[in-house]
């Protein structure tokens, strides 16, 4: 059976002719000649994290395959990734955005479906592809609907979807990021009432996260942003905070109540919790700072914020690492079981789906590692290499 080449199949690396910023572009396979994967923009993204990050999409879509299920229409796609290096609040960023989009045109119409990620909002994405003369950002899995008029409204309807003032494609991520902590709570015997939680990051995945975390009776007790740490060992209005971020989950300081407290950008990494959640950037926990933590849990709502020689002390400490692939995953999975007509665009359905598909994922997962003896991560893994060849066999893999 064929089986995952070290290489991809595409990796390409663009140069703004304007401002000099580089842009790439990694396709680590395709399956039936499509790949899935989001756009970034961070100051500092390189090739390597997009390739990394490419792969790990591939991941994702062969974990969220069940092969025995045969009412599922949505069927896995092969991983890519996109990533600008650029601060998304430089003024020059969104023109930088649609040069990129619009010199990623041929690949986004054949073979690239993209959307939001580190830096990006949809909505921002959507505008520019429009700009730059994209029918969407997902037109390269039109050809594989059934009907594309109608699964194109699925999707809009599901994006104008808001619960609390937030957007349901906002949201569904963090859900899913949350049911991944809640499942290793209930599975460890841990009364939500008695957890603690400490975030990286307000933004789109952070933000959705510590609601879910915090309505399902769990307390925050600190979040970060690029100003610093706020934390309150009472716990924190996670409500008020929400409503006083910037677009970027920058929080207004004014919004603080007494008692909460400002602390040092890492502060949030040495929180009293149970739970730690870094969801904002790659690389953020390293073999120097993993000293600093406390938590039982580190759930991994960024894509690659635990570094490999991190992951084995925290290990080695006792702490338990629930990987990227897996954690983050429902928001790639809710596009697809959206488009494909799996769910209806609606709020109740997209969390009820995206809860119970995660809770067997996780389940799937630690039951794995506890059979093998070894981390989630590496039971991620071996559940993947279980299943990519049934994929190749059923769908085919293109390098």
């Amino acid at each position: 059976m064929p089986s995952p080449s070290p290489a991809p199949l595409i990796s390409l690396t663009w140069t703004d002719h304007v401002t000099g910023t580089e842009g790439y572009l990694v396709v680590d396979r395709l399956v039936r000649g499509v790949s899935s994967g989001g756009l970034r923009m961070r100051k500092g993204c390189t090739l390597a994290e997009v390739t990394g990050l490419a792969r790990g999409m591939t991941m994702k879509e062969a974990l969220h395959f069940d092969g025995d299920d045969t009412r599922a229409r949505y069927i896995p796609l092969g991983g890519a990734k996109g990533g600008i290096d650029c601060d998304p609040r430089d003024p020059a960023a969104y023109g930088v955005l649609v040069r990129f989009l619009r010199a990623m045109r041929p690949y986004i119409e054949h073979a690239w479906t993209t959307g939001e990620d580190l830096g990006l909002s949809q909505d921002l994405v959507d505008r520019a592809a429009a700009e730059s003369g994209l029918v969407s950002t997902v037109q390269a899995v039109h050809p594989l609907l059934d009907d594309e008029a109608a699964a194109r409204r699925r999707l809009a309807d599901a994006f104008a979807v808001t619960v609390d003032g937030i957007g349901l494609d906002a949201l569904v991520g963090g859900c899913g990021v949350a049911e991944s902590a809640l499942t290793a709570l209930d599975r460890a015997g841990v009364a939500h009432s008695a957890a603690r939680v400490s975030l990286q990051g307000l933004g789109t995945m952070g933000g959705a996260t510590a609601r879910f975390l915090s309505r399902a009776g769990l307390t925050v007790v600190a979040v970060a942003d690029v100003k610093g740490t706020i934390a309150n060992p009472a716990g924190l209005d996670v409500e008020a905070l929400l409503a006083a971020r910037d677009a970027h989950g920058t929080v207004d300081r004014g919004a603080l109540r007494d008692g909460d407290q400002e602390l040092p950008a890492d502060a949030w990494l040495a929180a009293d919790v149970e739970v730690l959640v870094p969801a904002a950037v790659s690389y953020a926990v390293d073999a120097e700072n993993q000293a600093s933590v406390r938590a039982l849990w580190v759930v991994e709502a960024a894509n690659m914020p635990v570094l490999p020689e991190a992951e084995s002390l925290l290990t080695e400490r006792g702490i338990t690492v629930l990987p990227d692939v897996v954690v983050n995953s429902g928001t790639n999975a809710w596009w697809w079981w959206t488009l494909f007509g799996d769910i209806s665009p609606g709020a109740e359905e997209a969390f009820r789906h995206t809860r119970r598909s995660m809770r067997a994922l996780v389940d799937r997962v630690l039951e794995r590692a506890a059979a093998d003896g070894c981390t989630p991560r590496a039971a991620a893994h071996a559940l993947v290499a279980d299943r990519l060849p049934v994929m190749a066999e059923r769908f085919g893999w293109y390098r």
